[in-house]
C-alpha cells in the first residue's frame, strides 16, 4: 500500500484495533449517518449509500469494504465475531 494514498489522513487512532462487520443502524434521532474513516463514503439506512461495513466495537468509526481491504495489513486490524 502506498503511504502517500490520499485516504491516509492521520488515522493512527485506528492502528491495531478490533473491528466487527456490521449492518449500519441509525445511532440516534439527531444523527442518521456515518462516513468511512478513510474515503468518506457515506453509511446510512438510505438508498444509494453503504449499508454495512467494518466498524470499531463502539460503532463510532466505520470503514468501507474497499478501504478495509486496502489498509487491513497496514493497520493490523483484527476482525472479531460480533455475536
Amino acid at each position: 500500500m502506498d503511504n502517500n494514498d490520499w485516504r491516509l489522513q492521520g488515522q493512527e487512532y485506528l492502528m491495531n484495533v478490533e473491528l466487527i462487520y456490521s449492518k449500519f443502524k441509525k445511532p440516534s434521532l439527531e444523527w442518521d449517518h456515518e462516513h468511512c474513516s478513510f474515503c468518506w463514503d457515506k453509511f446510512s439506512e438510505y438508498d444509494g449509500t453503504l449499508h454495512e461495513g467494518y466498524c470499531t466495537l463502539d460503532q463510532y468509526h466505520w470503514i468501507c469494504e474497499k478501504c478495509f481491504s486496502d489498509f487491513k495489513e497496514m493497520f493490523n486490524w483484527k476482525v472479531i465475531d460480533s455475536k
